[in-house]
């Protein structure tokens, strides 16, 4: 019930693109290209100097978060036709890494095999998405003709993007991380390309030891004397029945593989790509609070130590350069919170949130709200564009605090961002939007620390993502949809607004 059965268009585009991008298949999952290989370098000083020029990824204009205002009518359209954008990206992503022979010998292979064709197929796409927009009353804007070209990005290039906030605003408020670092050459099998053992990330420069990085936490807003200070934590599980998928239904409704990366999923346990609100009624749930049918997902995090998992040879696994032995927390605490400035409001059924932005590596880190840290460093340290590296006895803690302003209308949005947003340093919600329980997760990880010898690191860990975003620590994101049944929301609303802590 709630299926949704229409078939989504693929352009021969990206099937030819897909057709045309030769994977190296090796050990159990996607073996890039050797991206230090040149023809021209046999020292190896100016092979590092070489591969730093080369190109490491491929980096598009975000056109969904553009998209602030599309017509209910044409959003099911518009969503596939970002999906097969997403693709299309992929798909030059693995032509890029498995072409490094070629470039070597022609300085304009990326430009005109890789990029070129890859401008004029999102053209086609984006010229769907504005028929789709325009034909139902809407209007486009008129920047979209502008975001079909992509460019690539150097190995420093891209570390140093991942590292910056391209439009100058952060939401999450979080002290940022230095990830500024040369490439290193490939280690026995170990990191090869852009790093890490499928040659896409992670790098030495995305770990720091966490004992070395001082105090950066921010003090919380003052609570007012009508500030809503009451918990509830609901008890949802670790997803240790291994519920994944890597579906985005949020994001891309009807598209198997949306995301290109796995999930995990604790809380509603019939979610995918096809699911509908009639099907989250129905979907049972892992929390012991059987009116608690919410959704919670996130990427899952892999330890790179050369071991594979069940997804090697899969869509959005090691196909895609997701590889690795998945980690299942060892412990996942969901915690809605209230408002330090006054009362809240109760979240709306089926209300969707996003927090943190997938494609950071490439869009900056505007929309970032990854915290990363080691449990007994939580209220000294949290990083954003590195993961740490715990010492002995102290556990990987990966953390989220969710949007906590809703608009008052509308369970989700165009861009799935403007109809929530952050309170700001005050703890104050704006433009008329209303403060709502704000979810929180904590997720604690029993790593065993990697190792940092002559610039790469070994046994790294990763959240998986986007093939050509390099598993940096600010793609980490949170999504969130709101089910309950037998007046749940109300119950968690009421116990937040009294002070009390429920659960």
């Amino acid at each position: 019930m709630g299926r949704n059965t229409r078939k989504r268009r693929t352009p021969l585009a990206t099937k030819a693109i897909a057709a045309s991008a030769a994977l190296a298949l090796g050990g159990g999952g996607l073996i890039w290209a050797n991206y230090y290989a040149s023809a021209h370098e046999t020292n190896g000083q100016n092979t590092t100097k070489a591969a730093t020029a080369q190109v490491a990824t491929i980096t598009c204009p975000d056109v969904g978060q553009q998209l602030t205002n599309v017509p209910n009518q044409a959003r099911t359209e518009v969503d596939g036709e970002l999906a097969n954008l997403d693709r299309q990206i992929t798909d030059a992503y693995q032509r890029l890494a498995t072409t490094r022979d070629a470039q070597s010998r022609d300085a304009s292979f990326v430009q005109n095999s890789i990029l070129q064709p890859l401008k004029e197929r999102r053209q086609v796409i984006i010229d769907r998405i504005q028929l789709e927009i325009n034909r139902v009353g809407g209007s486009a804007p008129d920047s979209l003709d502008g975001l079909a070209g992509c460019t690539g990005a150097t190995a420093n290039q891209a570390n140093t993007n991942a590292g910056q906030d391209n439009t100058g605003q952060q939401q999450n408020g979080g002290q940022q991380q230095n990830t500024g670092g040369q490439q290193q050459n490939n280690n026995g099998g170990q990191q090869q390309g852009n790093g890490g053992q499928a040659g896409n990330g992670p790098v030495a420069a995305d770990f720091v030891d966490i004992t070395k990085v001082g105090r950066n936490v921010q003090a919380k807003p003052k609570r007012s004397r009508n500030a809503s200070t009451g918990t509830f934590t609901t008890r949802c599980g670790v997803n240790a029945n291994k519920n994944h998928n890597t579906d985005n239904v949020i994001v891309a409704p009807g598209v198997a593989n949306g995301a290109h990366h796995l999930h995990d999923y604790v809380g509603n346990q019939k979610v995918n790509a096809f699911a509908s609100n009639d099907t989250f009624l129905q979907g049972g749930t892992s929390c012991q609070n059987k009116n608690d049918l919410s959704s919670y997902y996130w990427p899952v995090v892999r330890v790179q130590d050369g071991s594979q998992d069940f997804d090697q040879d899969a869509d959005g696994g090691g196909k895609e350069g997701n590889v690795g032995r998945i980690l299942t927390p060892v412990q996942a605490q969901i915690k809605y919170v209230g408002s330090p400035t006054g009362k809240v409001v109760a979240m709306p059924q089926f209300l969707r949130i996003i927090t943190g932005d997938a494609k950071t590596t490439t869009n900056g880190l505007a929309n970032a709200n990854a915290h990363w840290s080691c449990t007994g460093f939580e209220n000294k340290v949290q990083l954003t564009t590195q993961y740490p590296i715990c010492p002995r006895g102290s556990n990987v803690v990966r953390t989220f605090a969710f949007q906590s302003c809703w608009d008052g209308q509308n369970i989700d949005s165009a861009n799935h961002r403007t109809h929530v947003a952050f309170a700001d340093a005050r703890g104050n919600c704006q433009n008329g939007f209303k403060a709502i329980p704000q979810l929180t997760m904590r997720l604690v990880y029993k790593i065993t620390p990697p190792t940092l010898q002559n610039g790469v690191v070994k046994n790294a860990y990763a959240v998986d993502g986007f093939p050509e975003q390099l598993h940096k620590p600010a793609t980490d994101h949170d999504d969130f949809i709101s089910v309950t049944t037998g007046g749940l929301a109300n119950k968690i609303t009421n116990c937040v607004n009294r002070g009390q802590q429920c659960q």
